[in-house]
Order: C-alpha cells, then structure tokens, then sequence
C-alpha cells in the first residue's frame, strides 16, 4: 500500500525539522576548516556525512518517535 499525500507531507517536515539544524552544524564546523574552498569542494564533504547521518540516526530516530504521527495514526486514550 503506497503511503498517502498527508503522511509524505507530514514525513517531509519532520525531516525538514530534524535535517535543518544537523545541516546548519555541519556548515558551522565545516566553513572555518575550509576557507577558499569551492562550494563545490565543501559539498564533497558535506554530502556524504550529511547522507550518513540521515540513515544512521535520523530515519531511525524519526521513525522510532514519530512513526504514529506521520502514519496518521491517533494516540488511543488512557
């Protein structure tokens, strides 16, 4: 069963919220140590750790939190 529009949506800002902030750290961490560099040449070290931490940690760590929340799914009552 393919996932819903609603739930894509839902999925794609919980990753934009989690992804923003590890980017923006990286940029922070990585601009200094590589002043002159081509946007280009930056990239090719951004990319591969920002991939890495996106499978390693943040899928997991979303789908663990907010699996419910992006399947559309109701917290039962207590």
């Amino acid at each position: 069963m393919q996932p819903s529009l609603a739930s894509k949506l839902r999925m794609a800002l919980v990753m934009t919220l989690a992804v923003y902030p590890v980017v923006t750290l990286y940029l922070y961490v990585l601009m200094p140590l590589t002043p002159g560099w081509e946007m280009w040449q930056r990239s090719l070290l951004l990319v591969p750790a920002m991939a890495t931490t996106i499978v390693l940690l943040i899928v997991p760590f979303i789908g663990k939190h907010f699996g419910g929340f992006i399947a559309g799914k109701k917290k039962a009552a207590a």
